[in-house]
């Protein structure tokens, strides 16, 4: 079989590493897309994924957003056309379900967050198969006419891609941190969705307060001008460059983060996390929440950085490995037999 991954955003990478890997092991053929933004081609890179780059993000308004899938998915169906592909894979990507679907080529599209209408709306009416986890109701896909479709997994896909990761504290010398002090990673807000801004009282008060503290703090921004602004400002450690950040979330004593996957990582790796994310909550983090495994920011004065354990590292009883086999029967569903 003919496999066709795109990955359009970082966590992407991470998501689909391990589904390259398995399928491939199993004698199937696999060529990758990626787009230029964020740190997509970095990971890529740094995984070793070949891939071949098309198109980039074209901004986080609607109009532009729109022009970026017009453009980026034909830009995608020319360089697939003559590859004879069986089956298309994206985690959320408009552009290769648009792609697939113009070529006919069966799609499986996999997320875990309900609340973004404009791309599932696309995604799950386009796309033959829906791969979502079990704490989302289904219910919830009924907008996007994606029930009939549905595939689910229970728990993180983060334990499913973290399954076989072990931390490495070569990170830590990477980023000249001492281990014997507190460390705290931050995730800056994904200030190009449409679900959120970066507008946070909350989370600029947050990053105020680490930079006077004691704590060492490692802040991953996602865009060039959060990086210009971040350094301006002075205090941090911003890394240049990709880097391993499921080790330094592992060996971090506290985690804040705007985003969702970092979030979940800190979740399945045993770190404690608070998520500052404002806009609306999905039925994962609404979980996560209940159980107590993942905290809601509301106050810069919650965030109080201590170390913990030995080596500040999860325990392994923390940890739940989930096989990324069974992740990947489900997203072959669309061509595999009954």
């Amino acid at each position: 079989m003919r496999v066709w991954i795109d990955l359009t955003n970082s966590p992407h990478v991470l998501v689909m590493r391990p589904v390259i890997d398995v399928l491939r092991a199993d004698g199937h053929e696999v060529e990758v897309t990626a787009r230029d933004f964020a740190q997509t081609l970095a990971l890529c890179e740094r995984f070793g994924i070949a891939h071949t780059a098309i198109g980039h993000h074209r901004g986080g308004k609607l109009v532009a957003k729109g022009l970026g899938l017009l453009q980026r998915s034909g830009a995608l169906a020319r360089w697939a056309r003559r590859r004879k592909f069986d089956l298309a894979l994206g985690h959320g990507s408009n552009d290769v379900t648009v792609a697939a679907a113009l070529l006919q080529i069966p799609c499986s599209t996999t997320f875990d967050y309900e609340w973004a209408t404009v791309q599932h709306n696309v995604n799950c009416r386009l796309a033959q198969a829906v791969v979502v986890p079990d704490a989302i109701p289904a219910e919830r896909f009924a907008r996007y006419g994606g029930v009939e479709k549905l595939h689910r997994y229970p728990g993180l896909k983060e334990e499913y891609y973290l399954a076989d990761f072990e931390p490495d504290p070569t990170v830590l010398g990477e980023l000249g941190l001492d281990r014997s002090k507190p460390l705290v990673v931050v995730r800056t807000p994904p200030s190009v969705s449409l679900y959120h801004r970066f507008e946070h009282d909350t989370f600029g008060a947050v990053l105020a307060q680490l930079r006077d503290s004691d704590a060492q703090a490692v802040v991953l921004p996602r865009t060039p001008a959060q990086r210009a602004e971040l350094t301006q400002a002075g205090g941090f450690a911003i890394p240049e460059r990709a880097i391993d950040a499921q080790s330094l979330i592992a060996y971090a004593d506290l985690v804040v983060s705007a985003g969702g996957t970092m979030n979940r990582e800190a979740v399945a790796l045993g770190t404690p996390v608070y998520s500052s994310f404002e806009g609306r909550l999905g039925a994962v983090d609404e979980r996560l929440i209940a159980e107590g495994r993942l905290r809601r920011l509301t106050d810069p004065a919650q965030v109080v950085v201590r170390k913990r354990g030995a080596e500040g590292s999860a325990a392994a009883s923390e940890r739940v490995r989930r096989d990324p086999r069974d992740f990947v029967r489900l997203l072959v569903a669309p061509v595999s037999t009954p």
